[in-house]
């Protein structure tokens, strides 16, 4: 592009000002500089010389034309400001590195239709540049290594094309599915180290339009859910402190990065609001971000205190905020269990407004991602009604989108929930579907362990594939090992397989992260199920009772209850949970029930068929 540099700048300031861009900067004053994170677009005319040696007039008129009917206006729309004008591009500044790349598109988008029928030694096309960096801002111009990637970057693109910084992809390719293509380093003259580049080339940009207008657009990898999470403050006056709060950001972001429908911006990224008084709002809008994390770090003598509040950006509303204290004799370990503790309330809490903020999209407006987003809670109800409607809208998910893996693996599930427990709903393909989605899953490329962690449940329960189920479940927590129901899945598998102390280790490090998991009975019944087939009935029903008050429709929960109480010898309080059991499923038989039962020891078999028929369950 033009914008090379001062002097570049200067000497072609004249055509593009007098289409009414902003006035050319004067000497720098550096004593007013000041800095902000921002993304830099950089536009050029490829071929600008050649253009205008053939026809100046026509081609300054097709330029103006282009700037006053589609550039100009698409970056207004965008939010983003002209930070000046040269005889041949321009140099652009947005607060959102997601709205930039909107526009570019949008722009690139537009010049092909416009040059449509023009033939090929006439056309304008545009090269863009964009990158996303630290910039000195002097009066109205902007300065620094920010702006010069940008402009290299423009250099090298191809006529039409589009080409990102891979900090720019970093924040965006989770958010918006653009046909991305990695382009490897690049040397650039005056820069210190390579830059590594992606293209979005002409040829694909009409496609790329089509998902990038929306925002949070869900493909088969690209979740609408995002978060910053902010530095710390330290609070404790001790300079040692701040790597203590900078080494936990670390490890948050490292460990919610592994939820794979959560987009986490990166920390090179949120660090720049350091010490800076930044609405979250604004810093959600710069950063292209729902979800906000911020907190704070206090030492007392030999304690830390932390303390973290999640904020929905676009209500400004506060999803939750709490307070972990710990004492400093082992300061990793100590970082290691406060991380933990964070994420393990943070994630769930992002997941239940997500499903809050679908069930309040208009019907029309809803994509793959908003469906699969209604089902969960009724995939989690464990009921026959819920069941059959989130299959209902798992299947319309991938309908729409066939290659979005968390919809086949959820849908799976819910096969398996129906044919395991004996519905009325149940249909006799139900073990075909359940194992061929399960399967599938965990036959793609997939790196998203909840998906993997489901597929390879539904193997273990339905296909009694120990060998493969196991497995996959151990890749899901080696993934994840801070996501609780995947914990809880792999607690429950191992429990069937008779591998009680891993299952216990599951189980009870899923109930440490979250205590209030809205999903937490799964984790607190599977604990009575451990207990159940160790021979510790009493410690097995008191679990199964305290699950049965947080969620009393599931029968897993009476099962456990029910037979853990007769093999503890209170044959009444038995014969009332098994009430309960057939209850809640009309027409169930012993035989039938255990059998469902993917219990891989013929001796705990019989442990729940025993203490079924002593509560006087049917045969």
């Amino acid at each position: 592009m033009a914008v090379r540099g001062v002097q570049d700048a200067l000497r072609n300031r004249c055509a593009f000002n007098n289409m009414g861009g902003g006035q050319p900067p004067e000497e720098r004053n550096v004593a007013r500089d000041h800095r902000r994170l921002a993304a830099i677009i950089s536009v050029d005319v490829a071929g600008y010389s050649r253009l205008m040696g053939m026809d100046d007039s026509g081609t300054l008129a097709a330029l103006k034309a282009h700037r006053r009917e589609l550039i100009d206006p698409k970056i207004a729309e965008h939010g983003g400001r002209i930070v000046k004008t040269t005889g041949d591009g321009l140099l652009l500044e947005f607060p959102s590195v997601v709205d930039a790349v909107r526009c570019a598109v949008d722009v690139q988008r537009g010049m092909a239709g416009r040059n449509e029928g023009v033939a090929p030694d006439r056309r304008l096309d545009f090269r863009i540049g964009i990158n996303v960096g630290d910039i000195i801002i002097d009066d109205e111009d902007i300065f620094g290594d920010g702006v010069n990637v940008a402009a290299r970057l423009e250099s090298i693109a191809e006529p039409g094309d589009i080409r990102i910084s891979s900090s720019v992809y970093e924040q965006v390719h989770a958010i918006l599915d653009l046909p991305y293509e990695e382009m490897g380093e690049q040397k650039f003259k005056n820069i210190v180290k390579p830059v590594r580049s992606y293209a979005i080339r002409a040829g694909n940009v009409e496609r790329a339009l089509k998902t990038a207008r929306a925002p949070g657009a869900v493909g088969s990898a690209s979740p609408g859910a995002s978060i910053a999470v902010l530095p710390f403050s330290n609070l404790s006056g001790d300079a040692d402190q701040e790597y203590f709060a900078d080494g936990m950001v670390d490890d948050i972001i490292t460990a919610l990065s592994r939820f794979k429908w959560l987009v986490v911006i990166a920390r090179t990224s949120t660090f720049t609001y350091r010490g800076r008084a930044v609405d979250v709002r604004q810093i959600a809008k710069e950063l292209g971000v729902r979800y906000v994390l911020e907190g704070s770090v206090r030492k007392a003598d030999r304690r830390v205190r932390i303390t973290g509040q999640l904020i929905d950006a676009t209500t400004g509303v506060h999803l939750w905020a709490d307070r972990f204290d710990g004492y400093l004799e082992d300061i990793f370990d100590l970082q290691d269990r406060l991380t933990e503790s964070v994420v393990g309330v943070v994630e769930p809490q992002i997941r239940k407004a997500e499903i809050e903020r679908a069930r309040r999209k208009r019907p029309e407006s809803l994509d793959g991602y908003d469906l699969f987003l209604r089902a969960l809670p009724h995939a989690y109800a464990m009921r026959p009604e819920g069941n059959s409607k989130a299959l209902e809208l798992l299947e319309e998910a991938m309908r729409l989108d066939p290659g979005f893996v968390p919809a086949r693996a959820f849908a799976a599930w819910c096969y398996e929930q129906r044919l395991t427990r004996g519905w009325p709903t149940a249909r006799r393909d139900d073990a075909a579907s359940g194992l061929g989605l399960a399967r599938s899953v965990l036959a793609s490329d997939t790196d998203d362990a909840n998906a993997i962690a489901i597929a390879g449940f539904v193997v273990v329960m339905v296909g009694y594939d120990f060998d493969v189920g196991l497995a996959a479940l151990r890749r899901a927590v080696e993934l994840n090992p801070n996501n609780t129901f995947i914990l809880m899945n792999a607690g429950w598998a191992n429990a069937f397989a008779g591998d009680l102390g891993v299952a216990l280790a599951h189980l009870n490090r899923a109930r440490a992260l979250n205590p209030n998991d809205p999903a937490a009975f799964f984790v607190v019944t599977g604990l009575g199920m451990v207990n159940l087939l160790s021979g510790r009935f009493a410690e097995a029903a008191e679990l199964a009772a305290k699950s049965a008050a947080l969620y009393g429709d599931w029968d897993a929960t009476y099962c456990v209850l029910c037979v853990a109480l007769a093999h503890a010898g209170r044959i009444d309080e038995a014969r009332v949970a098994g009430a309960r059991l057939v209850a809640l499923l009309p027409g169930m038989t012993i035989s039938g029930w255990a059998g469902k039962l993917p219990l891989r020891d013929p001796e705990r078999v019989a442990l729940v068929k025993e203490g079924l028929r002593i509560a006087g369950l049917p045969e």
